[in-house]
């Protein structure tokens, strides 16, 4: 079948007559598919988790088949060959404001069972957090035997910023190319969309959540719940390029699947008006939380840390003091205290004015520090200046800078050696040493001297520096 010379290779600069969306489609899929194949390690990042092997990379846009008679068109097709074995995959490409249809991909589906091939691959401006397998309802039965996974353009853009400016690229001209990739995703006009904002109603949620009249059948906070989660899978992708190490959009182990984080958000934000997050980063000492409160109209970033294991609780506050000694004065500390359902909090500037304010009554032993910011809420839906998005992003981004990088896990010093016992020396050795002489040239002392021990060893004050009974 790669031998067929009707299949369009994939090209860098796409030649075509065609216009509209779906030429735009087909402009940015090939250039994808044309850079996967030219720059190898950029290729081998996108698909070695999928289970492609390292090798010769061919790439070809828009290539017919037929399935059941039907014909069926993939915007791509990507083969991967290494030692007489291939590895294949098909690819569905959506742009601006277009999602994935799930009868195309249920077809994209069965076509690669027909073939044989590894996996069906999607990208769109259609986000997957950590409790959604892939963004749209698919036929699971269908995947038993062929991997699905999805890219958001966001994520493209990621892992090709990453490869250049992070892992890098060997080759200077496929680092070149690489570049222009970037260059072209992170243009609007190619209908590859950073996150835009929290849909048509955001206000409505917004609104009725500080006056406590959402519930949870209305559409838009069903709506807003899922934006929601989109947002900080956007913030992890904007702190992976900031970062150059991928961090992750984390769920509590009671909502990893996706009926139940749903639910879990709703009830939320239609008791409470809250909403929360969780951002793992690599060597943190804790995880970057982050709650939008829509009732108080405030952003809050915090991260929680145990306190040493060791010592007072006097030296646990100064030893996380020293970490903060450029945090700002606004930051909130809250101890957390063994045995007791309360803790102690107050203001940064209060605790170094008085470290004692973090001191528990009674000597009881601080257990653990949470540390957090609140910030002003955006109000606009949109993602321009003002707006909720904007302020989400700069308070998770502004806390990380300010306070998150600068911490440091507690751990205990390491066990030191006991020191050797003095060994006892003899009084020939010890008036040797006074006189500069070896112990063989000092005669054997008197009992009575070695009885009086080292008194009787003492200098003489005349000067002579030997005891007369010597």
């Amino acid at each position: 079948m790669i031998a067929d010379e009707k299949w369009p290779v994939a090209r860098l600069i796409p030649i075509s007559s065609a216009s509209g969306v779906e030429a735009q489609e087909r402009r940015l899929a090939s250039a994808l598919l044309a850079v996967m194949a030219a720059v190898p390690e950029f290729g081998n990042a996108l698909l070695k988790p999928l289970g492609a092997p390292s090798g010769k990379f061919e790439t070809f846009i828009e290539v017919p088949f037929k399935l059941e008679g039907k014909a069926v068109r993939p915007d791509g097709v990507i083969v991967v060959t290494r030692a007489g074995k291939s590895w294949s995959a098909l690819l569905e490409a959506k742009i601006a404001a277009h999602p994935l249809e799930p009868d195309q991909i249920n077809a994209y589906l069965d076509l690669a069972r027909e073939l044989d091939f590894q996996a069906v691959l999607s990208v769109s401006n259609q986000y997957v957090t950590s409790s959604t397998e892939y963004p749209i309802e698919i036929d699971r039965r269908k995947v038993r035997r062929t991997k699905l996974h999805h890219w958001s353009w966001i994520d493209l853009l990621t892992q090709a910023t990453v490869q250049k400016e992070y892992r890098g690229v060997s080759d200077p001209d496929q680092a070149y190319i690489l570049g222009e990739l970037i260059r072209y995703l992170a243009d609007p006009r190619s209908g590859a969309v950073a996150f835009d904002g929290m849909g048509s109603g955001w206000t409505a949620v917004r609104d009725g959540a500080r006056e406590q009249t959402l519930r949870k059948s209305d559409a838009a906070v069903i709506a807003t719940v899922a934006r929601w989660d989109d947002l900080v899978r956007y913030l992890a992708l904007s702190l992976t390029t900031e970062l150059g190490r991928e961090v992750k959009h984390v769920l509590p182990a009671s909502e990893r699947t996706p009926n139940v984080r749903r639910q879990a958000l709703t009830e939320s934000l239609v008791s409470s008006g809250s909403l929360y997050g969780d951002l793992q980063i690599p060597n943190v000492a804790g995880p970057l939380s982050i709650s939008a409160e829509l009732r108080s109209r405030q952003v809050i970033a915090s991260t929680s840390i145990d306190a040493p294991k060791e010592g007072t609780s006097k030296s646990r506050v100064s030893w996380l003091l020293r970490q903060l000694q450029t945090a700002p004065e606004n930051l909130k500390i809250e101890a957390r205290i063994a045995y007791k359902s309360t803790s102690l909090v107050a203001p940064l500037s209060a605790v170094r004015d008085n470290a004692a304010t973090l001191y528990p009554e009674g000597g009881r032993e601080i257990r653990a520090f949470t540390l957090s910011i609140a910030s002003n809420m955006g109000l606009k839906r949109d993602s321009s200046r003002g707006s909720f998005v904007e302020s989400v992003l700069n308070a998770a981004e502004a806390f990380y800078g300010d306070v998150l990088q600068n911490l440091r896990t507690w751990k205990p010093a390491p066990p030191k050696l006991k020191k050797p016992a003095e060994k006892e020396v003899s009084p020939e050795t010890a008036v040797a040493e006074l006189v500069g002489v070896e112990p063989d040239d000092i005669a054997e002392l008197p009992s009575d001297v070695v009885e009086h021990g080292s008194a009787s060893l003492a200098p003489d004050p005349s000067g002579s520096g030997v005891d007369d009974s010597v």
